[in-house]
């Protein structure tokens, strides 16, 4: 497959995900929300905490979709290991870190607040347990694309 090839697709791929996020994101979780306090207006208070909450939670996660369109890019132009791609995927392993913790806390927060149920803390660890997977993922392929832009810049400066 030739990496123009390539790129698009993983562009297209990067598009979708953004629709998906979008969607969750800006409407499915805000109807679902206001679908429990019609239902259970003793809910009502807790409403704009956690939509505030899980909002904030998505501005780390809409970051490294820029980062991978950019990573993307430099595919497409037969860039792919290169130290500017091991930083980006630093940045989203760190990404990853925080929305992790932040997640972890927020929950955590809003059950001591009595906005939330232990219940709902418990089933936050599989997203936290994912956001630590994506971040292990994109550290270790930061560091072996580190490791292949270093060994690259060795083998274009020999003759």
């Amino acid at each position: 497959m030739k990496l123009q090839t390539l790129s698009r697709w993983l562009k297209a791929v990067i598009i979708g995900v953004a629709i998906i996020a979008a969607v969750v994101f800006f409407i499915a979780v805000p109807s679902y929300g206001q679908t429990t306090v019609s239902f259970y207006p003793e809910f009502s208070n807790r409403y704009w905490p956690w939509l505030l909450f899980l909002e904030i939670s998505s501005l780390p996660f809409w970051a490294a979709l820029v980062l991978g369109w950019r990573i993307v890019g430099n595919i497409g132009r037969g860039e792919a290991f290169s130290s500017a791609n091991a930083r980006m995927l630093g940045w989203i392993s760190r990404l990853a870190a925080v929305d992790s913790a932040y997640f972890f806390l927020g929950n955590v927060g809003l059950m001591l607040a009595s906005m939330s149920h232990p219940g709902v803390a418990l089933a936050s660890l599989a997203v936290v347990l994912v956001g630590v997977g994506v971040t292990v993922g994109a550290a270790i392929l930061s560091h072996l694309v580190g490791k292949a832009a270093a060994m690259r810049e060795l083998t274009d400066l020999t003759i």
